[in-house]
């Protein structure tokens, strides 16, 4: 059934793609982020989880933002907020990317913010308060008279213990002064964490933001194609579900159990479109989609579907009673046939077309009715309404003629044309 949509339906298929490839370029322009790269500043020293997220949070602040937008000019802060980007990764990084329309501004931009963060941040960290300072300038200077008191209280109890003395004095002494080696190697661990913790603020760029390559995807070309691709396939999926979803009958046990009445024949005729162009729009004389796509191909030549020969023994079985030949609006099929019909069994047959969904027969001099339609034209209510319709005028179903289109899949190749070449006699 795929095969059939893209036969007879490949023109609309392409129009649809092209309209989605015109939607890809235009949402280009706002789902395209253009190039993209990033910058790296290392935060030194210990750090916690949250302290990474306040930093990363800096990064994109509005004093940062419109710091770097002056530098690089051209726009504002708010304006530069939409391609900038700050996150914690791991090992106290964080990571600043930004796009741009080329791939300079791109890295030009992550560069500049990475430098305008660690010159913010430095500045909040240098301000704090200089009592924070002093405080732990204190701190540190306490430490280190405790360890210089600690020193000198090891010294005199080892002149005290003595040399080479084994008492239970001197016991207590040595275990004195293990417990004081201890402690002063804790006050020296703490020494040590308040130095390091003094260059918390130290933040180092590492390094120039890699020149991009390639735009960063979704790229203009890819929705392009993307588009295109979305808008044929549901172009075809389209197709399927109408036909999955049509209510029209194209058996013909189910036509004649919606009638009421027999089959009498079964014609096949080549579909062809409306002769008359005015029948004809623009779009279906472009996209030549006024036909089902779904008509079966045979492969035979168009001249061997012998469509005169089935109406002409259609005829010759009809009976010689006045009738009326029923067709329904829309079916263009149904209603050639009809006229061909009425054409070749002469005056005693009318050509009467109804409305499929309030069918009205008149009544009139005829005595029997033979419903002339196309297969797969009509629903099965559209057929049963027909019937009472018939019925309700006081008319006889004669039985049905089904038309069945169908495209040829062959032609007949032409024969060359011989020229005769004529003898001039003197």
């Amino acid at each position: 059934m795929i095969g059939q949509v893209l036969r007879g339906r490949w023109r609309t298929l392409v129009v649809l793609a092209a309209l989605g490839a015109l939607v890809g370029a235009g949402s280009s322009f706002v789902l395209s982020p253009g190039y993209r790269t990033t910058a790296s500043v290392l935060l030194q020293g210990p750090r916690e989880a949250d302290e990474l997220l306040t930093q990363a949070e800096v990064a994109t602040s509005s004093v940062v933002l419109d710091r770097t937008a002056a530098v690089l000019g051209g726009g504002t802060g708010a304006e530069l907020r939409d391609k900038v980007a700050a996150s914690a990764a791991q090992g106290n990084v964080i990571t600043i990317e930004a796009t741009g329309d080329t791939a300079g501004q791109a890295q030009g931009t992550a560069d500049q913010l990475a430098q305008e963060f660690v010159k913010y941040s430095t500045q909040i960290i240098a301000g704090s308060g200089d009592a924070a300072v002093q405080l732990a300038q204190e701190r540190r200077d306490t430490l280190r008279q405790q360890v210089s008191q600690t020193n000198q209280r090891i010294s005199e109890l080892a002149e005290k213990a003595g040399a080479g003395q084994t008492t239970v004095e001197s016991l207590q002494l040595r275990t004195e002064l293990e417990g004081l080696r201890s402690s002063i190697e804790q006050a020296m661990s703490a020494l040590n964490a308040a130095d390091t913790a003094s260059g918390l603020g130290n933040m180092v760029v590492l390094g120039s933001a890699e020149l991009p390559a390639s735009a960063a995807p979704p790229t203009p070309a890819q929705l392009v194609l993307g588009g295109a691709v979305l808008f044929f396939l549901l172009g075809v999926l389209g197709h399927l579900f109408a036909a999955r979803t049509d209510r029209r009958l194209r058996d013909e046990e189910e036509i004649a159990g919606a009638l009421g009445g027999a089959v009498l024949a079964t014609v096949e005729v080549v579909d062809e479109p409306p002769a008359a162009a005015g029948e004809r729009t623009l779009r279906a004389r472009l996209l030549r989609d006024d036909r089902p796509w779904n008509v079966p191909r045979v492969d035979v030549h168009p001249d061997e579907i012998e469509e005169e020969v089935h109406l002409h023994r259609l005829v010759a079985r009809l009976s010689p009673r006045r009738r009326l030949l029923l067709t329904a609006d829309g079916d263009r099929t149904g209603q050639r046939a009809a006229e061909r019909i009425a054409a070749l069994a002469g005056p005693r047959s009318t050509v009467v077309t109804v409305n499929p969904t309030r069918p009205v027969v008149r009544d009139g001099d005829a005595e029997e009715v033979l419903v002339v339609a196309s297969v797969g034209s009509r629903s099965a209510w559209e057929l049963v309404g027909i019937a009472e319709a018939c019925a309700d005028a006081g008319l006889t179903l004669a039985g049905a003629v089904l038309i069945r289109p169908v495209q040829p899949a062959r032609t007949r190749p032409e024969l060359p044309v011989e020229h005769e070449e004529l003898a001039v006699t003197p």
